[in-house]
C-alpha cells in the first residue's frame, strides 16, 4: 500500500482557468491538466526565480519532490504546446495557504479578510461565489 501523500502548499491559485490554442483547428475536445502544485513549481521557480531547494521549503515539501512536481509540470506545457491541445488548472494535492473564494459571475479569484463578514465578489459584489478546496 502506497504512502499517503502530503498536501503541497501553494500560495495562490492560478489566475486562470485554463490556455487554448490559438489559431489551431483542433475538433477534439482533448486538453492537459496542470495542477496548482505544478503551477506553483513552474511560478516559484521560473517566474519568482528560486532555486528548487527555496521553493521546496516554500510549498513545505522536500527538494527531490520539487524537482518531480517542476518536471511534471515542464512536460505537460510541452506536450500541450506541441500536441496544441488545452490546458486547464485543476487543484489537485494542494494546500491554499488562505482561503480563496471564486465568483461565479465575473471569474474572479479573491481571497475575504477574516473582519469582513459579508462575503460577497470583491470585483463584482455579487453573492455567487463559492470557497476554493479540496474535495477529500
Amino acid at each position: 500500500m502506497p504512502r499517503r501523500r502530503r498536501l503541497r502548499k501553494v500560495i495562490a491559485p492560478p489566475g486562470f482557468k485554463g490556455y487554448k490554442p490559438y489559431g489551431a483547428n483542433h475538433s477534439k475536445n482533448e486538453f492537459i491538466e496542470l495542477l496548482y502544485e505544478e503551477y506553483e513549481a513552474i511560478k516559484l521557480s521560473d517566474y519568482d526565480f528560486m532555486n528548487h531547494e527555496t521553493a521546496a521549503k516554500v510549498m513545505g515539501i522536500s527538494r527531490p519532490t520539487f524537482a518531480r512536481i517542476y518536471e511534471s509540470a515542464r512536460r505537460k506545457i510541452a506536450k500541450a504546446m506541441v500536441e496544441v491541445k488545452e490546458i486547464r488548472t485543476v487543484y489537485g494535492n494542494a494546500l491554499l495557504d488562505k482561503n480563496w473564494y471564486e465568483c461565479h459571475v465575473c471569474n474572479a479569484r479573491f481571497t475575504i479578510p477574516k473582519t469582513q463578514n459579508k462575503h460577497c465578489c470583491a470585483m463584482c459584489s455579487s453573492i455567487n461565489i463559492n470557497l476554493l478546496k479540496n474535495d477529500i
